[in-house]
């Protein structure tokens, strides 16, 4: 089924009867979004926030210079979500893009609410996966401000191994916070000692 892997998902943060589990999966959308292709671009309003079926996206922001930052990325079983744009309605300062061919699950904000309203329990859900993203941002930044460019590229090497083979330097070292050269010294060193 379509909505398996949403369901396990949340499942792993609160109890729900089955009937709760159909009538939360009812408010979300289905749709492919091809290689390359942008959920969101900067300074448009995100409508939707989204779970990943298949695929990888990055998330990331272009300054005045062209020069573009990654947030993060998000794979099969991780949520999509520009939480200032889609709760307020602003232009978002980010963009959100395909790697591959992707599939996702969108729900709107207006059902997002509506679902808030009458099953108390989706709040408390999101609640907790709030909580989980607001702690792995506060993770990064003390890995950004503690560690060096190298140790943050074998942290990053090693956790998350399956989104690293999905990604060109360019975008490893964007995520980094470092340029492309230094992380190409960054691997040859490596590789020398290998």
């Amino acid at each position: 089924m379509l909505h398996d892997l949403l369901i396990k998902n949340i499942k792993k943060h609160v109890q729900l009867s089955d009937t709760e589990v159909e009538r939360i999966c009812n408010y979300f959308e289905p749709k492919v979004i091809e290689k390359r292709s942008f959920l969101l671009t900067q300074g448009s309003i995100y409508k939707y926030e989204g779970f990943v079926l298949e695929g990888c996206f990055r998330i990331f922001t272009t300054d005045k210079k062209g020069n573009e930052n990654t947030l993060y990325f998000a794979t099969k079983d991780w949520w999509l979500i520009d939480i200032d744009s889609f709760m307020n309605q602003h232009p978002s300062d980010l963009n959100i893009q395909a790697l591959e061919d992707s599939k996702v699950l969108l729900i709107k904000k207006v059902d997002k609410m509506e679902l808030y309203n009458s099953l108390p329990v989706v709040e408390k859900l999101f609640r907790i996966m709030s909580q989980k993203a607001l702690v792995a941002w506060q993770r990064r930044l003390i890995r950004n401000h503690s560690l060096t460019a190298e140790e943050r590229y074998h942290h990053f090497i090693q956790t998350y191994p399956e989104i690293a083979s999905k990604l060109t330097d360019r975008q490893i070292s964007s995520y980094l916070g470092i340029t492309h050269e230094f992380l190409s010294k960054i691997k040859r060193k490596n590789t020398k000692t290998e």
